[in-house]
């Protein structure tokens, strides 16, 4: 479905991804994991087309992304959650979710609308509340409902858990779970190794900008590299 081919990205001098191969099959959620710095916001954004290549190619359904503007990979059917949230804080939650639907007809709104708060009941009952008011779990649900508004059938998630407490993490991951068992293939970067293990089906490790390992979630898991590296064993 999406296949990233020997992508590489500069930032200046810097080689931020060198030669990165990944795909990632319909209807699997796979997971990118590695340490502060290796590559893997990088490349969700190079997939979403908030960075340019280098080199390689990124392509979707057979056909090339890269080089598309964000609009267009958006209307393709691919939206981006990116790490820290990054709602639009002086907004209600109801204008966030909005502009997550930019490229919607508007009468798709109000169904879409509907869907997210059944979803995410917390959100329906903070509407018309400042989204720079909400929790952090409360924000990061805003900001995966607003890439949701989108339709989209790739959702790329960058650091879900980032500074949420763990009961709340545990949540996220529960409604990461559902909106893929409802059809979303997932890409997910997560530093929570663990968990970003156990909820996926296969999975990459990134370092220095490069995949040195790929194979299915559970035998990552219990690899004895792994678990040293990156699960704290």
């Amino acid at each position: 479905m999406l296949i990233l081919s020997n992508i590489s990205v500069s930032y200046g001098m810097i080689a931020a991804l060198k030669g990165v191969t990944l795909e990632v099959r319909q209807g699997e959620i796979v997971a990118l994991i590695g340490a502060n710095g290796a590559g893997k916001s990088t490349t969700l954004m190079a997939v979403s087309g908030v960075v340019q290549l280098a080199g390689g190619a990124v392509s979707y359904d057979g056909e090339r992304l890269d080089g598309l503007p964000v609009d267009r990979v958006v209307q393709r059917g691919i939206s981006q959650v990116p790490e820290g949230r990054r709602i639009f804080p002086r907004m209600t939650v109801r204008e966030n979710l909005e502009m997550g639907a930019f490229l919607r007809e508007r009468s798709d709104l109000e169904p879409e609308m509907e869907r997210i708060f059944g979803m995410f009941p917390v959100l329906a009952e903070r509407r018309s509340q400042l989204g720079g008011t909400l929790s952090g779990g409360e924000q990061q649900m805003l900001a995966i409902g607003r890439a949701l508004m989108a339709k989209p059938k790739v959702l790329l998630l960058d650091e879900p858990s980032l500074g949420l407490a763990p009961i709340i993490v545990s949540r996220i991951f529960k409604i990461i779970e559902e909106i893929n068992k409802q059809g979303t293939t997932i890409l997910l970067v997560e530093q929570n190794a663990r968990a970003a293990l156990r909820l996926s089906h296969r999975g990459y490790v990134m370092e220095s900008g490069r995949i040195v390992m790929e194979g299915p979630s559970a035998d990552l898991e219990h690899d004895e590299g792994i678990r040293k590296a990156y699960l704290g064993e």
